[in-house]
């Protein structure tokens, strides 16, 4: 009796598992991929910076520490705990010193570790000083422009919703949310400190989660089998930052060139947008 029990309670677990299967299968299909698509964004907007246009003579662009950082000041939320973690990286900064050097467009000049630079720089000078060696070190690149900015906005749970069906034991759902990450670039010139361009990007994060359970009773329905699973899937903050900023130094380049910042290279044909209106909608969700 016992061993027929048994023998009852593992069919009837693979028979829970089976169907747990055929409720998660159809839900998951329905979750879009939120990793391929970010691959894909960040993949191309690397392309598109690459493929920019070469200017006549490229601007020298500074970054200076805290010029371009997270303003919003949120906090991760943790409803079990408190969190004293920020919802944002407090380094954006890399993102768009990556962004303008992987672009054909600027020079960029370092300024975040510039004490390190001159301290470096006068230990050459005295030690060609006292072996008497005539050769100077060259003087370091000024910057004509200043990028400066941050994250200005950071809105969590601007959009939610799901769908849900149970039936006879077996039931599943589909839950999805968005938030929303802006940031603000400002190119300034150097030697009037007038704001030649000013950019705002806004892109969506995207999350989903599916979720399944099955629940059958046995043994003259005394007894209860419940199986749950489910999976979440979150769009990465920081990839979501760094397309935001990808975006705003490429719109930065083509108003540049249109507002005749800097010059265009004829001999190379620029007649096509860097990123035109649907790039820029694709991008933000």
């Amino acid at each position: 009796m016992k061993k027929a029990i048994q023998q009852r309670l593992l069919y009837l677990s693979v028979l829970l598992l089976s169907s747990c299967a055929l409720v998660v299968d159809p839900l998951y299909n329905g979750i879009p991929p939120i990793r391929s698509i970010e691959s894909a964004e960040v993949g191309a907007l690397l392309t598109n910076l690459s493929d920019a246009p070469i200017p006549i003579k490229k601007p020298v662009v500074a970054v200076y520490p805290n010029s371009f950082k997270d303003d919003t000041g949120q906090r991760r939320s943790n409803s079990q705990y408190a969190s004293f973690s920020t919802a944002i990286t407090q380094a954006p900064d890399a993102y768009l010193i990556r962004a303008l050097k992987h672009s054909n467009v600027f020079d960029v000049v370092e300024r975040k570790g510039l004490d390190n630079l001159t301290k470096e720089r006068q230990i050459i000078r005295t030690t060609r000083e006292n072996f008497d060696e005539k050769q100077k070190v060259k003087p370091l690149l000024f910057a004509g422009l200043l990028m400066e900015g941050g994250v200005v906005g950071y809105e969590t749970n601007i959009r939610s919703g799901g769908a849900g069906a149970r039936y006879l034991g077996i039931g599943g759902s589909k839950e999805y949310r968005q938030d929303s990450v802006t940031i603000s670039l400002r190119t300034v010139s150097v030697s009037t400190g007038k704001i030649l361009i000013e950019v705002l990007v806004t892109k969506s994060i995207l999350s989903a989660s599916i979720s399944s359970d099955v629940f059958r009773f046995y043994a003259n329905n005394t007894e209860l089998v419940e199986i749950e699973s489910g999976i979440v899937e979150n769009e990465s903050i920081n990839i979501a930052l760094q397309i935001a900023v990808e975006t705003a130094v490429l719109q930065t380049i083509e108003e540049g060139y249109e507002e005749s910042y800097w010059q265009k290279n004829e001999k190379i044909d620029i007649d096509e947008p860097i990123c035109d209106d649907e790039c820029i909608a694709t991008i933000r969700g």
